[in-house]
C-alpha cells in the first residue's frame, strides 16, 4: 500500500511532466461511424520543407517507434522510400507505390506553420516580502536595488503549428485529423518524441486503428 508520502510524489511528478509539456492538442475530428480497423502496414510520413529533413526524420521516426511500441507495423517515409519517392508522380503511381509496399494507411504529419517571437524578459524586479530584508536597512537597500539594477534580456520563442491525419489507403478516405502547436521545444528530438506519444495516445482513445 502506499504511503500518504509515496503519493504525493507520484502527483507532483505528473505535475512536473504535464507542466514541462510544450506540445498541446488543439482540436481533434474523426470520421462519423469510424470502426477500429487492423492495417498490417501503417506508413508515416512527413511534410516538411527540405530545409527542416532532419526535423522530418526525428518527427517520422518517433511516430514510428510510438506506433510499433504499441504493436503496430509502421515505416517511416524516409526510411521506406527515400526524400523525393513521392515527387513529380501521378495519383496512379504513388497509389501503386505504396501497394507493391503493402501499406494500407498512412498517418501525415505536416508542418502548417512555424513561428519564430523576440521576447524581452525583464530583470527580477518583483515583490517578496522577505521579513529579513525589510529588518534592516541595509539588507533591503541591497537587496531591492539589485533587482531594480539587474538588465532584463531577450529571448527567441519558436512556434509549431502541426495537423496529422489518417487515411485508409484502399479508400482513400480521412479516419481522423488532429491539430496540435508546440511551444519552444528543447529540441527536434525532445519535439518528435513529445508529439509522437501525444498523437497516438489520442488515435488510441479515439478508436481509430484496432489494437493488436
Amino acid at each position: 500500500m502506499k504511503t500518504i508520502q509515496q503519493i504525493g510524489l507520484l502527483l507532483l511528478a505528473s505535475l512536473f511532466v504535464t507542466a514541462c509539456s510544450t506540445t498541446k492538442i488543439t482540436s481533434s475530428w474523426k470520421a462519423a461511424n469510424v470502426q477500429p480497423k487492423h492495417y498490417s502496414k501503417i506508413l508515416v510520413l512527413g511534410l516538411i520543407k527540405d530545409s527542416d529533413r532532419s526535423l522530418q526524420e526525428k518527427m517520422e521516426a518517433h511516430l514510428v517507434d510510438d506506433l510499433k511500441s504499441k504493436g503496430y507495423n509502421a515505416v517511416g517515409s524516409l526510411q521506406e522510400f527515400g526524400p523525393k519517392a513521392f515527387s513529380n508522380v501521378t495519383e496512379a503511381e504513388a497509389l501503386a507505390r505504396l501497394k507493391q509496399s503493402n501499406i494500407d494507411a498512412v498517418v501525415t504529419i505536416v508542418l502548417l506553420d512555424k513561428q519564430k517571437e523576440r521576447n524581452y524578459v525583464p530583470g527580477r524586479m518583483y515583490y517578496s516580502p522577505y521579513v529579513m530584508y525589510y529588518n534592516r536597512f541595509w539588507p533591503y537597500y541591497g537587496t531591492l536595488n539589485y533587482r531594480i539594477y539587474e538588465p532584463g534580456y531577450y529571448v527567441t520563442d519558436t512556434r509549431y503549428f502541426w495537423e496529422s491525419n489518417v487515411y485508409e489507403v484502399s479508400t482513400q478516405s480521412l479516419l481522423y485529423s488532429v491539430q496540435t502547436k508546440s511551444f519552444d521545444p528543447a529540441n527536434s528530438e525532445s519535439l518528435g518524441h513529445e508529439y509522437g506519444r501525444l498523437i497516438i495516445a489520442d488515435i488510441v482513445k479515439n478508436n481509430i486503428l484496432l489494437q493488436q
